[in-house]
């Protein structure tokens, strides 16, 4: 590990000034992924600001109705508050689905969403990861890639996102609260994280100055009709190899409106709406999902070890919308 200085931050301006000013700045709160970072020499901020007497742990309705959570709410808190319970039950088994109790309990819904790619070549020092060290290539690309990205990656990165809960939230449609030096701003989810391209450095569109808040739902939490399915290679403390999060409005048998996306394929959660459009006023069935996941897939990639995902990944989606909408998996075959 590096040397770094280190300052505590008792508010939101005074947590902005400090990573402003201070040039190769990182927040810490939690601190379950960026110390780990730090101790190999994969992160090596100069500077570290501690944000964790920031006022921002609160969880509390909106006044259109929704629920806002305070940044700093570990995920444990969150996924257990009766409120997520009840209305975003999504979220709440997509953050259980993830890590362990002990670091649920420390790691913070900002943190969460802010957490690096578990890339093997990412946290090996000796080899070329663009994303590491920009320019210098993707080992992962020839190399062992079987947990890599199959949608939306570059010949610069193969990386995927490794949150279980951003997967939840993209479905939810969140929106994350932001401050800044130029004061506040809200980005949607769908253009929080960003597609590898050529700077995969850059996991997100948060500036360097900026500091997240608060995440916001909408009221519509699809209570009723929802799931969130991971693929893993053990039952518990893996990241995935394809999850699932759906949501669904349904009057009857019919689906009003629907939520997907897909976790563990790319570097960020990935939503498809013209294929979610397709299960608009249609009959909740396996003949009418069928269509939605081939089109999630097309135009998936695959590479040496990871092709294998693209089946998953539609037969995944399959599977997560006959459980969110209660149609009986035995029904029509598979």
């Amino acid at each position: 590990m590096k040397p770094f200085t280190y300052t505590r931050a008792d508010d939101v301006t005074s947590a902005v000034s400090e990573v402003s000013r201070q040039e190769g700045a990182k927040v810490i709160a939690g601190g379950t992924n960026l110390l780990d970072l730090m101790k190999i020499d994969v992160m090596q901020p100069r500077h570290l600001v501690d944000i964790t007497r920031l006022a921002l742990t609160t969880i509390e309705k909106t006044a259109e109705g929704g629920l806002l959570l305070g940044a700093l709410a570990t995920n444990a808190d969150t996924a257990y508050h009766e409120q997520v319970e009840q209305r975003y039950p999504l979220l709440s088994h997509a953050i259980l689905a993830g890590a362990t109790a002990q670091l649920r309990n420390k790691a913070t819904d900002a943190g969460n969403l802010l957490q690096r790619t578990r890339c093997y070549y990412f946290y090996d020092t000796h080899t070329a990861c663009n994303k590491r060290e920009p320019g210098t290539g993707c080992s992962a690309i020839h190399g062992y890639n079987r947990n890599h990205a199959i949608l939306g990656h570059s010949e610069h990165c193969i990386a995927t996102h490794p949150s279980d809960m951003a997967v939840a939230l993209a479905a939810l449609e969140a929106r994350i609260h932001v401050t800044g030096p130029q004061g506040e701003r809200t980005i949607p989810i769908a253009d929080f994280h960003r597609l590898p391209g050529d700077t995969p450095e850059k996991d997100t569109n948060l500036a360097d100055d900026e500091i997240i808040t608060a995440i916001e739902l909408s009221p519509k939490g699809f209570a009723r009709h929802y799931t969130y399915l991971k693929n893993r290679d053990r039952a518990s403390y893996a990241f995935a190899l394809v999850s699932v999060a759906v949501g669904l409005d349904m009057e009857g048998d019919t689906i009003q409106e629907a939520r997907i996306a897909l976790g563990g394929v790319a570097h960020k959660p990935w939503r498809n709406p013209e294929a979610e459009a397709l299960l608009t006023g249609k009959k909740a069935s396996r003949e009418n999902f069928q269509p939605v996941a081939d089109a999630y897939v097309h135009g998936a990639k695959g590479f040496e070890h990871n092709s294998f995902k693209i089946e998953l990944a539609r037969r995944s989606i399959v599977r997560a919308l006959m459980q969110a909408a209660h149609v009986d998996q035995n029904s029509n075959g598979n």
